[in-house]
């Protein structure tokens, strides 16, 4: 009886290297996501921040302007005030906002001593932030 050949044929040998091409293909997806989503989860911090009804944005940056003209006179606010009025009305600022800035105006003609006066009141009331308000000169045309 006859079942077929005694020979056998043997079959394709067994692969015996790994396909690279697949394992790359899904590395550079993953890079690629990996790449867009990096930014996006370093740059914001979600959070469910709880509700009340005190809470309320202060997005408007706070300040007050204090102006020495040229006889020593200040005024806080476009209003006349003496020098222990000064100190109490800083203070109540302070008191409700410590990140209050004071935007000093003093005329050229003001003696340094007196403009240092006006902002030691201001240090001791509690206001740190203070910036210097100038015009800038005219540009000259040739």
């Amino acid at each position: 009886m006859a079942f077929g050949r005694l020979e056998r044929t043997t079959g394709a040998p067994p692969m015996s290297d790994i396909n690279m091409t697949p394992l790359i293909d899904v590395m550079l997806v993953l890079l690629v996501i990996f790449i867009i989503t990096a930014p996006l989860l370093a740059s914001s911090i979600r959070l469910d921040l709880p509700k009340t009804d005190a809470a309320a944005p202060n997005d408007t940056p706070r300040f007050v302007l204090l102006v020495v003209d040229k006889t020593g006179q200040v005024f806080l606010d476009d209003k006349p005030v003496a020098q222990l009025e000064l100190a109490r009305r800083l203070a109540l600022v302070a008191g409700q906002n410590p990140d209050t800035e004071v935007q000093l105006r003093a005329d050229e003609a003001v003696p340094y001593g007196r403009v240092v006066e006006v902002l030691g009141v201001a240090q001791k009331a509690g206001l740190s932030r203070i910036g210097f308000v100038a015009e800038p000169k005219p540009v000259a045309q040739p």
